[in-house]
Order: C-alpha cells, then structure tokens, then sequence
C-alpha cells in the first residue's frame, strides 16, 4: 500500500522519473568530461605558432652571419623599404 499516491504512480510519474534520471546522468557525464578538459589542457589554449620571419628579419640575419656586406644590406633594405635608389642606366655598347 502507498500512502501518498493512491493506486500508485501513474503513467507521467514515470515519464519525468526517467528524464529526471536521464537528465542527472548526463549532468554527471558534461561535468566529468569538462572536468577532464579543464585538467588536460594545461592553459586552456593552444600553443602559440612562432610567425614566420619577415623580409626584413632574413636580411638582418643574413647580415648579421655574414652572408651578405654592409653595402648589400643597405641597398636591399632600401629596396624593401619602397626607397631603391635609381640605377644608372649602362654604357651603349
């Protein structure tokens, strides 16, 4: 005998029994999986990709190991830079 629901439970009785049941398991299930988440990735974002060196950085080291004179340097950086000195035109032959 149930004191509290007559006959016993009805049929909606069970319904929200079992989404009630359904719905805790998945709250369990999205915690432990944020929980593993939030544990494994350390900073929660990925590492940073170096950028790749510009024109002007490969210059620079190229200078800087020798690759290339003083005079080199200037005018390729001035090349770069929008400001390539003029030419003289060459000699008729």
């Amino acid at each position: 005998m149930m004191f509290w629901y007559g006959d016993g439970m009805s049929g909606w009785g069970y319904v929200l029994m079992i989404v009630g049941m359904v719905g805790f398991w998945a709250l369990v299930i999205f915690a432990i999986v944020a929980l593993i988440r939030a544990l494994g990735s350390g900073s929660g974002s990925e590492p940073a990709v170096p950028p790749s060196p510009t024109a002007r950085d490969v210059l620079a080291m190229r200078f800087a190991r020798g690759e290339i004179d003083e005079h080199e340097y200037r005018r390729s950086l001035e090349a770069l830079q929008g400001n390539a000195p003029s030419r003289p035109n060459p000699p008729p032959s």
